[in-house]
């Protein structure tokens, strides 16, 4: 199934579920709910949130290169999160900036 993330200021981003229920938990929000929103009050805060997961993940990713740097290993390594929760971060920023709140459904 798939997780679509709307708002009057962007286009929707669109996520399978699993990726978006783990965006929702990083957020706060109860992954098992089939759909919600984030109220413009609750835009900055869920923004200042995911910047800095994101910032983590990329920490964790440039320790995890470093550290296979000298080991051989197949090529395509996967999607690491904060390359999925970019899109999201770039939907709830312009939604706060024309005030219009974010939803999600299945």
């Amino acid at each position: 199934m798939l997780i679509i993330f709307k708002s009057p200021a962007s286009g929707d981003v669109i996520m399978f579920e699993k990726n978006g229920k783990e965006m929702l938990t990083v957020l706060g929000k109860d992954p098992a709910e089939p759909k919600g929103i984030f109220t413009v009050e609750q835009l900055p805060s869920a923004i200042a949130t995911l910047k800095e997961a994101i910032a983590t993940d990329k920490a964790r990713q440039a320790e995890k290169a470093d550290a296979e740097e000298n080991e051989a290993k197949p090529a395509g390594g996967g999607v690491a999160f904060f390359q999925r929760a970019v899109p999201l971060l770039e939907i709830l920023e312009r939604s706060l900036k024309d005030k219009h709140p974010v939803t999600w459904g299945i």
